[in-house]
């Protein structure tokens, strides 16, 4: 199966991720700049499909990003039967290994619906 060719270099994807980390640690009040948020999160979105390509589970975290991951069954029409929602915050917590996909499920910080919609097995990287 052919990955789609990313639109971040993983370079720059790293140092996003990690300047956010940074910017999240407390005692800091401070946040990262919305590019580098925006960055962060597409960059993720992008290194979960490397890592579990396919079309059977809708990752989105709006507003920065949307991918499609996981084999399975191909989606094509209306809603799509395995999806999974969340904000950049929680998205990126789960990524860095801050917050755990359980947890920030049953806190519910992410909406997940669909038999596939688990990406503990993929969280975090």
């Amino acid at each position: 199966m052919a990955v789609a060719r990313r639109r971040i270099d993983v370079q720059e994807g790293k140092a996003a991720l990690k300047a956010w980390r940074e910017a999240a640690q407390p005692p800091s009040d401070t946040h990262a700049p919305r590019s580098v948020l925006a960055t962060a999160v597409r960059y993720s979105l992008e290194e979960l499909t490397a890592r579990a390509p396919g079309n059977s589970v809708e990752v989105r975290v709006p507003p920065f990003g949307v991918t499609q991951c996981v084999e399975g069954p191909r989606h094509t029409r209306g809603t799509p039967p395995n999806v999974i929602e969340c904000d950049a915050s929680t998205w990126l917590e789960m990524v860095t290994g801050q917050l755990a996909w359980a947890e920030a499920v049953k806190a519910g910080r992410v909406a997940a619906s669909g038999l596939r919609a688990d990406l503990s097995a993929l969280l975090p990287f």
